[in-house]
C-alpha cells in the first residue's frame, strides 16, 4: 500500500524566480498597505506610512483601479519582481511577497492559505474603508496622517 505523498503549495515548492506570472500575481494578499503613501524622514531615512493612498486605489475592494495601466498612470508606482521585492525596505511586514522573499510561511488569514479573499479584511490586517484617497488630502496635511497599521512596526521602523 503506497502512502500519499502531501503535494507542497506552489508558494513553498518553488522560489520566487521560478513562480509563473499567474502563480506571482496570486500572492498578493490585497491588503493595500503597499498603496498607502509613504514619507521618508530626510535626515534619519526613516518610513512612515499614512492612511492616504494613491487615487487609483479603491477602498472597498483593496485592489488598484486600474491595475493593467498602474505604472502609466502612477509613473513612481513600484511593479514588484522577484528581483526588486528583497531590496524594498519600506514594504509592509505582513506581504506575502516580503515574507517569502525573507523565508517565511504566508499567515493563516492569507487567502491562499484560508481559502477566502475575506479572511484578510476578517483578521483586520487590511486597509479596507479605513483610508482616504490623495485627491482629498493636500500633500502637505499627509505628515499629520501617519499611522501604524496592524501587523507592522512601530512608527519609523
Amino acid at each position: 500500500m503506497s502512502q500519499d505523498k502531501k503535494i507542497e503549495p506552489f508558494w513553498k515548492a518553488k522560489s520566487l524566480t521560478e513562480l509563473s506570472k499567474t502563480e506571482w500575481e496570486s500572492l498578493c494578499d490585497g491588503c493595500g498597505k503597499c498603496c498607502c503613501i509613504r514619507l521618508e524622514d530626510e535626515d534619519t531615512a526613516e518610513v512612515y506610512i499614512t492612511d492616504v493612498v494613491c487615487k487609483l486605489f479603491d477602498a472597498g475592494t483593496c485592489q488598484c483601479g486600474n491595475y493593467p495601466k498602474r505604472s502609466e498612470l502612477v509613473p513612481d508606482c513600484v511593479t514588484l519582481t522577484p528581483d526588486n521585492v528583497s531590496q524594498l525596505y519600506w514594504m509592509p511586514q505582513t506581504c506575502a511577497y516580503r515574507l517569502l522573499a525573507e523565508g517565511k510561511d504566508l499567515p493563516d488569514w492569507h487567502h491562499l492559505v484560508s481559502g477566502s479573499r475575506e479572511t484578510i479584511h476578517e483578521a483586520g490586517m487590511s486597509v479596507q474603508n479605513a483610508v482616504v484617497s490623495e485627491i482629498h488630502i493636500d500633500e502637505d496635511d499627509q505628515i499629520n496622517r501617519i499611522v501604524i497599521w496592524p501587523g507592522e512596526p512601530d512608527i519609523g521602523k
